[in-house]
């Protein structure tokens, strides 16, 4: 790839999740197009040094948390539904667990994290629930 040539060149997603430090990741996929500009993966040099600057362990937790909750929003609506955390959960346990388990973790998170009622998480409220989680964002 040539960025003198064309400096709006794009990595290709399938090449970025087959990084070593991506590879092994269950959200990989996520991860990528979360810091992608089109929300397809493609990453432009920038997008890319954003996303690994967000990954670094200097990066400012508010920062992480805001590409956390992106990456965890798999309908990408603003909110963490229940189906955001059933997809977060079974990628996570590498979906050992049976799916009246997942269901029931989900409702319980979703019960004890949603501030305002309305069975889903905003942005304050997942901030609110890792807040009393400090191992959360490492």
């Amino acid at each position: 790839m040539d960025y003198t040539n064309d400096p709006d060149v794009k990595i290709p997603l399938a090449l970025i999740v087959n990084m070593p430090e991506l590879k092994e990741n269950p959200f990989r996929n996520r991860i990528v197009e979360s810091f992608s500009e089109d929300g397809q993966g493609n990453l432009s040099f920038n997008d890319f040094v954003d996303m690994f600057s967000v990954l670094s362990e200097m990066a400012p937790r508010e920062l992480k948390a805001i590409y956390a909750f992106k990456i965890y929003d798999f309908n990408v609506d603003n909110y963490i539904c229940k189906e955001d955390l059933e997809q977060t959960l079974n990628r996570l346990t590498k979906e050992e667990l049976t799916p009246e388990e997942v269901i029931l973790v989900c409702e319980k998170a979703i019960e004890e994290a949603d501030l305002d009622g309305d069975s889903k998480l905003s942005f304050a409220d997942f901030e609110n629930m890792i807040s009393r989680a400090p191992d959360f964002l490492r």
